[in-house]
């Protein structure tokens, strides 16, 4: 992980304390001085008793000394203001150095979660994202912000496991046809009684093998560009029907819906959304795909579609083995087949992280219920067509039995 240092040292630049310490002193030294001056202001202007006597009155002093009292009153004043300026520069520097020094301290006790911020900051790397600052002062600015730096790490920690967990995950699953193919190439090949026979298996293998790394592929590169596309505007936005993405996936799994004896209800309903046609077309394959996948023998599944004047959803339930309520947020992750992590089930594991890829790239909802008896359901909501959505959108994932709702849109 590569380390930059923002710090300047070839200039000089005054730090956060410092400039804190001197805005401290300026002010202080400010405010004394328009005391200092005010002060003077009312000495010079108390200190004339003698105006309102007669001129030529004069007085007498504790000497014995007779002057005028006008003189006296002018000596009184200059005296007064002479100690008024000299006392009080004196004790105003001795204040601002005071409080200037009391500055200091103050600022640097108030900065340091900052420095505790700085120093985790850099502490930081993808091998150690567990520092925290865990402030526990005054609940103050600095301690919001500390507990929003910690959150960010949090969620940083996350995004970091979730990458390495979805790197693990895509090379194990690379990996196991490869393996495939060379194990069933060497031991052929190693075979001086192969025959003919021999070889056209090992080529099945291969190309199964081959085939299902060539799907891996193309499901994650499609995970990426949808991905992607999240937040941002869609590449090709045109008006389109999901349940036209419906028919074609249906008629796409025909065969194998015959062959697993499912029975098949549909309540095709007009959907229409602006979106990319592709990506959507996708979006209601990869559904009814793992609802006949993760079906049994003879049992059901259904699709139904609708739309109102804001939303248009998509309906596609199955039966099948249970799964637990606490899994569903799992199964939108990459690498998990109803609940259960790589576990040579049929499939790449990246449907549903698909499916909620391209929701938020609409700016979307997705949600899955857990049927008694087991099953799923799961209820896609996107913006209708007379919508538009807006370009950030996210697709939160829920458990209850409503359809979710996507982000806030904006008329066309």
């Amino acid at each position: 992980m590569t380390i930059y240092d923002a710090r300047r040292t070839a200039i000089f630049r005054p730090t956060l304390r410092l400039r804190l310490t001197l805005l401290n002193g300026i002010l202080l030294v400010g405010a004394g001085l328009v005391l200092v001056v005010l002060a003077y202001i009312l000495v010079d202007g108390a200190l004339k008793p003698a105006d309102q006597l007669q001129h030529g009155t004069t007085v007498v002093l504790q000497d014995g000394r007779e002057v005028d009292a006008h003189t006296w009153q002018e000596e009184l004043v200059d005296s007064a203001e002479w100690e008024l300026l000299t006392r009080g520069s004196l004790a105003l520097l001795l204040i601002g150095a005071v409080g200037v020094a009391g500055a200091y301290v103050v600022a640097g006790r108030s900065l340091r979660p900052l420095q505790r911020v700085t120093t985790t900051a850099r502490r930081l790397s993808g091998e150690s994202m567990d520092a925290r600052i865990s402030y526990d002062g005054a609940d103050d600015e600095v301690a919001e912000l500390a507990k929003t730096f910690d959150a960010m790490l949090d969620r940083i920690a996350g995004a970091f496991e979730t990458q390495k967990r979805f790197v693990a995950n895509a090379s194990h699953e690379l990996r196991t046809p490869l393996a495939v193919m060379r194990t069933e190439v060497d031991v052929t090949m190693a075979d001086p009684d192969a025959d003919v026979e021999e070889y056209r298996r090992m080529a099945t293998v291969v190309r199964d093998a081959s085939m299902r790394a060539n799907a891996l592929v193309e499901s994650l590169l499609l995970l990426a560009r949808t991905e992607a596309q999240a937040g941002r505007r869609l590449g090709r936005k045109v008006d389109a029907d999901l349940a036209t993405g419906v028919t074609v996936a249906l008629s796409a799994m025909g065969r194998e819906i015959q062959r697993v004896k499912l029975d098949v209800t549909t309540e095709l309903a007009p959907a229409g959304v602006v979106g990319d046609p592709a990506l959507l077309e996708r979006l209601a394959g990869n559904l009814i795909e793992n609802a006949v996948r993760y079906n049994h023998l003879a049992g059901r599944v259904w699709v139904r579609t609708g739309a109102d004047e804001t939303l248009a959803w998509l309906v596609v339930g199955n039966t099948g083995f249970e799964v637990e309520p606490a899994d569903l947020p799992a199964l939108f992750e990459p690498f998990r087949r109803g609940g259960r992590e790589r576990t040579g089930a049929r499939g790449t594991g990246l449907g549903l992280s698909i499916v909620r890829a391209i929701c938020e790239a609409h700016g979307g909802g997705v949600s899955a219920v857990a049927l008694d008896g087991g099953g799923l359901e799961v209820t896609v909501s996107l913006p209708a067509a007379a919508v538009t959505p807006v370009l950030s959108g996210t697709a939160p994932v829920v458990t209850g039995g409503t359809p979710a709702q996507p982000t806030p849109v904006a008329r066309r």
